[in-house]
């Protein structure tokens, strides 16, 4: 059984336990809002983003029992007896309500019913862009660039990308609406500004686009942008730990973005991309094996390119990051890591670098390595770095006694 919208906190989209209501009026997750004031230092309303003078916590108890008497009847009803699902909203109604909408000042009440129609009916979903109703919609998504302190037309562009983030969006009309520069501007000042539900809405989007492997227009506008404000934000939401469903989309869609395009691989380190990845590694546990070889792959690509490894050697803690997911998170880390290692230390390496990769246990990683039977390309790399360095960190003291005659014959057999 679906979770009712109401019954979700607006900033993780999950079903509250422990609902709060703030002077706005709107009510949360103990914990989210919590984090939101007290770690993140905000003082705005997540939903509203309305300046707040009382940062006061009202438990909703009546919230609470609707939730747990809900709670209560979907676990006592058997699947053939759920409720029956609204009426599904005909044709004439999606024209009607369409049209509705090109005329109407009260856009955002009009938005709303045809986002119910979408989002209960495939039907509609799939007559919605026969209708028109992506170019229509790209006509409220645009007026946020004409006007975009009005509050009544920022949330009509919310609205508006809600309903997209519900579509396919594989169909023509959508992949033209989305090319172009103005709605990729609009959605970039929607992961900026935006509630916490928005940035989701329109990050979902990114992702529709990027999965359509016949389009990368999108990229290219992007890349052509001069502000990094896109990845900031993309950046922001792969870093926030109360909606993690925003970040994993965000980290998805940061690696569409930087495989096709070495101007984003550069933007994105301009935004601080490399340095956000080392430290949500340091985070991330070794079981999240998922996000961890999505992150190290990211990292990567990053180190790729002079800039990004620049960054990676700024940062103090980078070695021991990586060496400490070496061997410990799959296989596929494994590989990635020692890559990453490979791409700092091959292209003239510093001697703080290289004393970091003794003291931080990379050396004794990649020994480890070259000592596993059989033959793979992550075992030749390890071997490829020994030899290039091995004879600078034999003169270390904190160099492990037992690899000394090892590396040394390795060394003089090349």
């Amino acid at each position: 059984m679906e979770v009712p919208l109401f019954f979700r906190c607006p900033i993780s989209m999950e079903l509250m336990s422990d609902p709060v209501t703030i002077s706005t009026g709107v009510t949360y997750e103990r914990r989210n809002i919590e984090q939101w004031f007290y770690r993140y230092k905000k003082t705005t309303c997540p939903a509203t983003m309305q300046h707040l003078e009382s940062f006061d916590l009202t438990p909703n108890h009546t919230l609470k029992r609707l939730i747990l008497s809900w709670l209560d009847q979907a676990s006592r009803s058997p699947s053939s007896s759920s409720p029956p699902s609204p009426a599904r909203p005909n044709r004439e109604e999606l024209v009607s309500q369409l049209g509705k909408l090109e005329s109407t000042p009260f856009k955002v009440s009009c938005l709303r019913k045809l986002r119910s129609m979408v989002e209960t009916d495939e039907d509609a979903r799939d007559d919605f862009p026969k209708l028109g109703g992506i170019e229509t919609l790209g006509t409220v998504i645009f007026q946020i660039l004409i006007d975009p302190g009005d509050c009544a037309t920022f949330r009509a562009c919310e609205e508006a990308l809600a309903i997209l983030s519900r579509l396919s969006l594989s169909d023509e009309a959508s992949i033209r609406l989305l090319s172009k520069p103005e709605c990729l501007k609009s959605m970039s000042t929607m992961l900026q500004r935006g509630t916490a539900e928005a940035r989701l809405n329109t990050v979902t989007i990114l992702r529709k686009m990027s999965k359509n492997q016949s389009e990368y227009y999108w990229v290219k506008i992007i890349a052509a942008d001069q502000d990094t404000g896109v990845f900031k934000s993309l950046l922001e939401l792969l870093s926030d730990e109360i909606c993690t469903k925003a970040g994993s989309i965000a980290l998805d869609v940061l690696i569409e973005l930087t495989s096709k395009s070495r101007k984003n691989q550069v933007k994105a380190i301009e935004a601080g991309a490399v340095w956000t990845l080392i430290e949500l590694l340091s985070d991330v546990g070794n079981n999240n094996r998922h996000r961890c070889e999505k992150m190290l792959y990211l990292l990567k690509r990053l180190c790729g390119c002079p800039e990004g490894r620049s960054a990676f050697v700024d940062h103090g803690l980078a070695i021991s990051v990586v060496s400490k997911k070496v061997l410990r998170v799959s296989d596929v880390a494994t590989k990635i890591g020692v890559k990453i290692l490979w791409l700092i230390c091959s292209v003239r390496p510093t001697e703080r670098v290289l004393e970091e990769m003794v003291m931080f246990g990379a050396v004794k990683k990649l020994m480890g390595l070259v000592h596993i039977d059989g033959r793979c390309s992550t075992k030749e790399r390890a071997m490829k770095i020994i030899k290039l360095h091995g004879n600078s960190w034999t003169q270390y003291p904190c160099f492990p006694s037992e690899f000394r005659d090892y590396l040394r014959l390795a060394c003089a057999r090349d």
